[in-house]
């Protein structure tokens, strides 16, 4: 969990170049709206904490892989995850990661998610995070970087809700299997061969997923299998290619299964991280 203690207020002239990193620093401003930029290397891992305010992550580069303890988000470009304050999260980094985050009041608007989602980030919400970033952190309400904080939170209100989301389990037996698969998404072992893992019999495994995730391991793990394909389809890749590493026999095959169970089309994940 973030410090409770309080920033030391910083003067309207200090610059982009001097804003903090540290996420303790934003969370008691007396402002509804903060800004933070960062840069993680690939491989790196926060480990599970929680925030005093909401919060929008999300990365210009690079992918995220974003977990609650219910739930697990892969994340491409201009795609943003909104955590509700004392959200228990972890986050995960694949390739360099340019992260841009907001720290918002859960009282600045009426309309902020009240349970975490992922959130299409509209060109002009991108821009208007990046300009909140080149303000002041106590920035002018009554100024132009109040209205820019006016429309980000006007945005986040109206932002599509994306079905990226692979649910996660509370039993601790179904757990380490999902886990597992989720560092292992190529993995082709069956229920049988992980019940040493797990510590439950095949039976038992397929009934815990079914009851607390409503669906299926073969589509609990094509769920992930695509969400890790979004690693790819971001970074470039034929389609053709990636359907043949996850089992389908041609891009179109690939692309209507993915679009069922994402509710989009690989090609939409794609026109924002090339524009």
């Amino acid at each position: 969990m973030a410090p409770r203690t309080k920033p030391v207020a910083q003067s309207s002239n200090q610059s982009k170049a001097k804003r903090s990193t540290n996420a303790a620093d934003y969370q008691f401003l007396p402002r509804p709206l903060a800004a933070m930029a960062k840069r993680f290397a690939d491989g790196h891992e926060i480990e599970p904490h929680t925030h005093e305010r909401d919060q929008l992550v999300y990365s210009l580069t690079g992918v995220m892989r974003v977990r609650t303890t219910s739930e697990a988000w892969i994340v491409p470009p201009d795609r943003a995850v909104y955590l509700p304050s004392q959200t228990v999260h972890a986050i995960s980094m694949r390739g360099d990661v340019e992260m841009r985050t907001l720290y918002i009041s859960r009282d600045a608007h009426d309309d902020l998610p009240s349970a975490p989602a992922v959130l299409e980030v509209s060109p002009l919400l991108r821009e208007l995070v990046l300009a909140l970033i080149d303000e002041p952190v106590i920035y002018d309400e009554q100024g132009r970087a109040g209205a820019v904080a006016f429309l980000i939170l006007a945005e986040i209100a109206k932002a599509q809700r994306l079905s990226l989301v692979v649910p996660m389990p509370r039993d601790a037996r179904l757990l380490r299997l999902c886990s597992a698969l989720l560092d292992d998404p190529a993995s082709r072992l069956t229920l049988d061969n992980w019940v040493d893992t797990a510590g439950a019999s095949a039976r038992t495994l397929a009934r815990l997923f079914e009851a607390e995730l409503g669906m299926s391991f073969s589509t609990w793990r094509q769920r992930v299998r695509f969400h890790n394909a979004l690693e790819a389809i971001v970074a470039g890749e034929p389609i053709a290619r990636i359907a043949e590493r996850n089992g389908y026999r041609s891009a179109s095959a690939f692309s209507s299964a993915f679009r069922k169970a994402m509710g989009q089309a690989p090609s939409s994940l794609r026109v924002e991280a090339e524009s």
